[in-house]
């Protein structure tokens, strides 16, 4: 059992902080911890304060009250670990928890360097009061709330762009190169993700597409709103493919890049252009039904007209016409209804067309 004091104390009167905190002091020096203490509790009502001498002890309380702690004040000359080794694994072990250093060494590069290894600041003993330290655990606890917040935001973003079926990238506006690409893009243009990061988008494009890609840049640079274009890519294998893409401005790493999302639409402009050449033929068809095979069936009837003018007057004969007369009526109706039969069939292809369309 490691050597901890636990001292807490509720509803102090000379306190300020309303809120309960629970504050880890790892510091080897009694009397420091004694300073800390009354410090905190001049400032903090509702106050749970765990004491551990060595960075042992603070390492097994961690491990067993996993993020138990609101901070966590940390003595960088401890009997079994000090200096930046000992910061390393403290801001390791703490996680979302946040580190405050205090110190007895004035040491400014020192202090950077502590800040830069993840601590959430850095104090130096004689400077505390009750007020600094205050005030550097809620600027702390109220920073890495933050912080944790956007990590987890950008974690939400990432698995987004990461497991979406279609493919993604991000690619710097200025140099053009791919910053990252997604596992569906990596499957879907056969370049692996290192060979992606060293490529620029142009190195994906056919070279009579650079100069609607370089029109399609300015647009983006210049307004910031969501783009969507229609452009001919190319995958490593040499397949040329048609895509639908939509873009936003981001800030990625610093940077100001395009978000893109491509849409394979080759197959579908593929069976687009199959079902106009249809109905092209079908038009064609429509048009010899409606005069190559009507005009004999026009002339026949208007020969049966005349026929009948001439007041024929011999039994057979007037038989054969009406004959001829019921032929050229079945010809003409089955005419008509091939035509018909023909425009439902072209009206049938345009709604399949726009059908196509909505889902895509």
């Amino acid at each position: 059992m490691f050597n901890l004091l636990r001292t807490k104390i509720k509803f102090k009167k000379m306190s300020t902080e309303k809120r309960e905190f629970n504050i880890l002091v790892v510091e080897d020096n009694p009397g420091d911890f004694a300073l800390v203490e009354d410090f905190l509790l001049e400032q903090i009502e509702a106050l749970t304060l765990v004491h551990a001498k060595n960075y042992r002890d603070a390492k097994s309380f961690l491990h067993k009250n996993d993020n138990a702690f609101d901070v966590v004040l940390l003595d960088i000359s401890l009997p079994d670990k000090t200096g930046i080794p000992l910061i390393q694994e403290m801001v390791e072990l703490c996680g979302n928890i946040p580190v405050i250093v205090l110190t007895g060494y004035a040491d400014f590069s020192f202090g950077a360097k502590s800040l830069s290894l993840g601590v959430s600041d850095y104090i130096l003993k004689e400077e505390l009061t009750s007020m600094s330290l205050y005030k550097s655990i809620i600027y702390s606890s109220e920073r890495k709330k933050v912080v944790s917040a956007l990590e987890e935001s950008e974690k939400k973003y990432s698995e987004l762009f990461h497991l979406s079926p279609q493919p993604m990238w991000v690619f710097d506006l200025e140099s053009l190169y791919f910053l990252n690409v997604n596992d569906a893009a990596i499957k879907h243009y056969g370049y692996s993700r290192e060979e992606f990061l060293s490529m620029t988008i142009s190195d994906i494009k056919p070279i009579e597409e650079i100069v609607e890609m370089e029109k399609a840049l300015e647009i983006k640079k210049n307004d910031e709103r969501i783009y969507q274009g229609n452009f001919i890519h190319r995958k490593k294998n040499g397949e040329l493919v048609q895509v639908d893409t939509q873009s936003n401005i981001i800030k990625y790493r610093g940077k100001k890049a395009a978000v893109i999302l491509a849409i394979d639409v080759t197959e579908r402009s593929n069976y687009i252009k199959a079902i106009e050449q249809q109905n092209q033929k079908l038009k064609e068809i429509s048009w010899i039904q409606s005069h190559i095979v009507r005009a004999p069936l026009a002339r026949i009837m208007g020969l049966v007209s005349i026929i009948k003018e001439m007041n024929v007057n011999n039994a057979e004969q007037q038989e054969i016409f009406d004959y001829i007369t019921l032929s050229a009526d079945e010809l003409d109706d089955a005419i008509r209804n091939i035509t018909h039969k023909t425009k439902l069939i072209e009206e049938d292809k345009l709604s399949k067309i726009e059908m196509t369309f909505c889902k895509g």
